[in-house]
């Protein structure tokens, strides 16, 4: 099964021959050795470029076990690349099975080591090679890659299928994408399963075997699997809701009737984030243009990972929407931020001040979109629920509420956009 991703592949072009080191990161079995090795390769065969100009090395094959020594790797790379006539693509897949190796030309107590990060920085100076690169698991995940060649490196940093690229590749009828998609969410082996429970022992075997084990090996954490699994579970059924570190500390007294830190959940949420695991966004006061540290949301960079977190129990569709909503408006790059409206009003007699939430104020360049999301505006009370916050706000960027109703979109009399949510993921709707 071939699965376009045109936004990610786009970038990729665009970064072609640039000067700098590609870093594709993301989270694991998203698709990044994909991306490079089949369809940016595919691309520059259809642009001409001669297979022999393309050196590709999967280094997690034992086959290329040899270039795992980054003597090795350098010295095979550069008699690749050699005549100077040519132009040479570098496609190095899980860049980080190559050791750090002692230097041979310099004393052995010296200290002194040779990295991959030697070799490539070594072949970016070179004018006729362009190199790009994919790395991850416990030792050391993409966003290391990334770190590790600081301004000499450009992230293109890709996520799990959004629903365009789902939809597109779906095998079944497409009148059932969304119901496969809000339930397993876009990790593209997801697609080649053929039952539920195969899907659903897919998802949870991911965390199980891969993402919870690297997390804890990579940041060498005390914490058990156990108990990062139940950090997990409690920000599942948390998304879509307002909190903070010690809310979930809280969380865990009471409900799991485990005693941890609020410092100590804060450490296992960043540790998530760094794995592509988690995303948060924080709040913004529309009014005062200034964010609000505390408290926050936290998002699942997939939306199966969280369900399979939660085996598939707690299904609430506005929450999931919300995430699904969130995930696509990062994947389209922009900013978002949970907004925040508030105003003065009199309640016998006297002055409250309340606070309304935006779902995402979204951003990019001079940009700016202020969207909701919500199941049903079919009635006119839950419609005007929802709008009270946008209909708050005094500027004239677009307003855009995004519903499950099937609806053709439309515009209210104070200029607020409706959209069905389908519609939403598979076309641009006013820009975005």
């Amino acid at each position: 099964m071939r699965i376009e991703r045109r936004r990610d592949l786009q970038r990729l072009i665009g970064s072609r021959r640039n000067g700098q080191i590609k870093i594709i990161t993301g989270i694991r079995r998203c698709g990044k050795s994909y991306l490079l090795g089949i369809l940016y390769r595919d691309y520059l065969l259809q642009e001409g470029i001669p297979p022999e100009q393309i050196i590709t090395l999967e280094l997690d094959n034992d086959v290329y076990a040899r270039y795992r020594n980054p003597m090795e790797l350098g010295a095979y790379l550069r008699e690749k690349v050699s005549d100077t006539a040519k132009d040479f693509y570098i496609l190095l897949d899980e860049i980080q099975m190559v050791e750090t190796v002692h230097n041979p030309y310099l004393p052995d107590d010296s200290g002194a080591t040779i990295s991959f990060v030697d070799v490539l920085l070594g072949l970016k100076s070179l004018p006729n090679v362009d190199v790009y690169v994919t790395g991850s698991n416990s030792k050391m995940l993409s966003s290391d890659v990334a770190t590790a060649f600081r301004d000499r490196g450009e992230e293109i940093h890709i996520t799990p299928l959004t629903y365009d690229e789902f939809y597109a590749a779906f095998p079944g009828e497409k009148r059932f994408a969304w119901r496969e998609f809000r339930a397993y969410g876009g990790m593209p082996m997801v697609l080649q399963k053929s039952t539920q429970a195969e899907k659903s022992k897919y998802l949870q075997d991911l965390f199980r075997l891969t993402y919870i084990r690297d997390v804890i090996e990579r940041n060498h954490l005390r914490a058990e699997e156990e108990t990062l699994g139940e950090l997990l579970n409690t920000v599942a059924s948390a998304v879509g809701s307002l909190t903070n570190p010690t809310r979930l500390a809280n969380t865990f007294g009471s409900v799991k009737g485990l005693k941890i830190k609020n410092e100590t959940v804060s450490t296992y949420l960043d540790c998530l984030i760094d794995a592509y695991i988690l995303s948060k966004s924080y709040r913004y006061d529309v009014k005062g243009r200034s964010y609000i540290d505390t408290p926050l949301k936290y998002y699942f960079t997939d939306i199966g990972l969280r369900n399979a977190r939660l085996n598939f129990r707690q299904q609430e569709e506005s929450h999931i929407m919300e995430n699904i909503l969130y995930n696509e408006l990062c994947a389209r790059g922009f900013n978002v931020d949970v907004g925040v409206v508030e105003y003065n009003h009199i309640v016998d007699g006297k002055k409250i001040r309340t606070q309304l939430e935006i779902d995402f104020v979204v951003n990019l360049a001079d940009k700016r979109y202020y969207i909701q999301s919500a199941l049903t505006v079919s009635d006119e009370e839950k419609r005007l629920q929802e709008v009270n916050s946008l209909n708050r706000i005094d500027d004239s960027y677009t307003k855009l509420v995004v519903v499950r109703d099937n609806i053709l979109p439309w515009t209210d009399e104070r200029g607020v956009r409706y959209v069905n949510i389908e519609d939403f993921l598979l076309n641009e709707i006013n820009g975005l």
